[in-house]
C-alpha cells in the first residue's frame, strides 16, 4: 500500500471529497491540517511547487496535485496502479 499524505482545512469540501475516494480506495491519507499552522503550510507550498489550494495530496512522495488532479487519475484508470491497490 502506498504512503499519501493530503493537506486540507478543516472546511474544504475538495478535501472531503479526495479523503471519500481514497477511503474507498482502503486507504487511510496521513492528514496535514494547515489552516491553524503556518510552518505546515508554508511546507505544503515548498513541496507543491507554490500550490496554494487545498487539499494537495502526495502518493509516496510524488505530488499528485488536488482533488480534480486525483478524480482525472482515477478516470484515467491510473490511480489503483499508484496507490499499489
Amino acid at each position: 500500500m502506498a504512503h499519501v499524505e493530503i493537506y486540507t482545512t478543516q472546511v474544504c469540501p475538495y478535501c472531503v471529497r479526495a479523503k471519500d475516494l481514497l477511503q474507498r480506495k482502503g486507504v487511510t491519507p496521513v492528514e496535514l491540517r494547515v489552516d491553524n499552522d503556518d510552518d505546515l503550510r508554508e511546507q505544503m507550498l515548498k513541496r507543491a511547487q507554490g500550490r496554494r489550494t487545498v487539499p494537495q495530496i502526495f502518493i509516496d512522495n510524488v505530488h499528485v496535485g488536488g482533488c480534480d488532479d486525483l478524480y482525472a487519475l482515477e478516470s484515467a484508470g491510473k490511480l489503483d496502479g499508484m496507490l499499489n491497490v
